[in-house]
């Protein structure tokens, strides 16, 4: 049965504040993505069709996987967070965390005032955010086999919401969950895509590899 296997991108620049430095796998990125990618290989894992988004930190993850030719698309995106997350502080005075301690408590807010429209003048609507993901969930569909998708946490979150009828605070919940090179599998169930993977590191399951399972 041909299915659709979301992979989120290799760890990346953790000390950033902003979108373009983020932008960039760090070495442990990379050596996940490898792992991954040898994982694929010794499971003989066939993904004939090959999906990533346009972000650097989406393309090197595929490069360093050993996938060839991937189908760029910028609707497999992430969400500007830091850009969303700055508006909010300038708006509403909520301060932009700097430890895991402070985004498990700012991504939840941050995204229900988003989806209620109270941050203003962000680069894309909460609306435009699933209308985009799921129109290119619909168009890669399952038709052509298995594909392999390369994308993001918030991303990810989004399809998960989509698939199971979260709300705000529950696809949050996903979000923070979502390990670096992490794999998630939706197959299709009558007429829905419906998971039945999630979070799925076993190319970092070993004693001397679980230091690399990353959530940032």
């Amino acid at each position: 049965m041909s299915h659709i296997t979301l992979v989120r991108h290799g760890q990346a620049n953790t000390t950033a504040r902003d979108e373009k430095n983020y932008d960039k796998l760090s070495d442990l990125g990379h050596q996940q993505a490898r792992w991954l990618g040898a994982h694929l290989q010794d499971t003989r894992s066939h993904f004939p069709r090959v999906y990533c988004g346009t972000l650097i930190r989406h393309a090197e993850t595929t490069a360093s996987m050993g996938l060839t030719d991937p189908i760029r698309d910028p609707r497999l995106n992430e969400i500007e967070y830091f850009t969303i997350a700055q508006l909010f502080e300038e708006q509403h005075g909520v301060k932009v965390p700097t430890d895991r301690e402070g985004f498990v408590e700012h991504l939840p807010r941050t995204f229900a005032a988003w989806a209620d429209g109270a941050i203003k003048n962000t680069p894309e609507t909460f609306e435009e955010f699933e209308t985009r993901v799921r129109d290119a969930l619909t168009e890669i569909g399952t038709e052509g086999g298995p594909a392999i998708v390369v994308t993001s946490g918030g991303l990810i979150s989004m399809v998960v919401r989509q698939a199971m009828g979260l709300d705000i605070p529950a696809m949050a919940r996903v979000a923070l969950a979502i390990m670096n090179t992490s794999m998630h599998r939706l197959y299709p169930i009558g007429t829905q895509l419906s998971p039945v993977l999630f979070n799925a590191v076993p190319h970092l399951e070993a004693p001397d590899r679980q230091f690399a399972q990353t959530h940032l």
